[in-house]
């Protein structure tokens, strides 16, 4: 997938990427029922935060050469011994199972250092995991039940 880029958002992109965030999270939320953690849920007041944070570095994921927004990807780089951190990453499902979700963390990966990294994802989203595995991420052992339906399961690399 060379057609692919990442492109940093700013803060005037708040709106764009959680509409985006939206669309990409609402099947997982009406299957889960996550109201208090799902990214569908946000309130647009949290995207801004993270889009002011110093160490945070929202990328829209982009198809080259049409200049299509895709999805998104949050990398939290605090410059230190600390962990980068991949939340969210999401892909709109109309360009899902194209490689994109994996170009774009590998990307993500050139920008900011290839070890040193965490993910979580949804344990009972079984596709999720094996992008993760498949791309060298390792279970940690730490699990964090979120409820009866949904378990997050925490990876590194």
């Amino acid at each position: 997938m060379n057609n692919v880029k990442l492109v940093k958002a700013n803060i005037g992109d708040a709106e764009e990427l959680l509409k985006m965030q939206k669309a990409a999270f609402e099947e997982l939320l009406n299957k889960y029922e996550d109201y208090e953690t799902s990214p569908a849920n946000e309130p647009l007041e949290k995207v801004i935060k993270r889009l002011n944070e110093a160490f945070t570095y929202f990328y829209f994921i982009v198809i080259e050469p049409e200049g299509k927004k895709i999805g998104a990807i949050r990398v939290v780089d605090k410059k230190s011994s600390e962990p980068k951190h991949i939340s969210p990453i999401f892909i709109l499902p109309e360009y899902r199972n194209c490689g994109y979700a994996q170009t774009a963390i590998r990307q993500a990966e050139t920008i900011h250092g290839s070890y040193g990294w965490e993910i979580d994802t949804i344990l009972q989203e079984p596709a999720n995991c094996r992008l993760y595995e498949k791309m060298g991420y390792c279970k940690t052992g730490k699990i964090r039940v979120i409820s009866p339906k949904l378990t997050l399961v925490y990876y590194k690399k």
